[in-house]
């Protein structure tokens, strides 16, 4: 019995990607098909490949880190050197990713606050009918922000 093999379109279809992408893998030598004339043929490996590929992506690790822990895969060790090493770069991406919550969860709250201050500056103007600056308003509104929205103002 032979094994079940995949064409780029199968692939392409199954995960939803471009056989320009499943391509791009293969130049960058982490897909391996073999070939009948000009036509690429997958095996189950290379469709397992594929599913860690586009996983690894999804994640935001690099092509050459996904390259770096899929081909420990064959060391012969029980594949226990790549799960080491796939432990660390997973840990490593975590604690990217929970910096950059941080990041957006801090940004994310001066910006509803820069928001604020100029929706009110805005209703300032328009109800008092007064020519006072942005910096001056900011300047003037205990707990604005001094920072940005003035040099933004400037």
């Amino acid at each position: 019995m032979s094994e079940k093999t995949y064409t780029i379109t199968d692939l392409a279809h199954e995960f939803k990607v471009t056989a320009r992408a499943i391509r791009f893998y293969e130049d960058k030598g982490l897909l391996h098909p073999s070939r009948q004339g000009m036509m690429r043929v997958y095996t189950k490996r290379d469709r397992a490949r594929l599913q860690l590929i586009l996983r690894g992506k999804r994640l935001g690790f690099s092509l050459a880190e996904i390259r770096e822990m899929i081909d420990l895969y064959d060391l012969g060790d029980g594949q226990l050197e790549q799960l080491r090493l796939t432990l660390k770069r997973s840990r490593e991406r975590l604690s990217a990713l929970e910096q950059q919550r941080r990041d957006i969860e801090a940004a994310v709250v001066e910006l509803k606050h820069d928001i604020r201050t100029m929706e009110e500056f805005l209703k300032t103007r328009e109800r008092d009918r007064q020519p006072v600056t942005l910096k001056e308003f900011v300047q003037s509104h205990s707990g604005s922000p001094a920072g940005a929205l003035i040099s933004a103002a400037e």
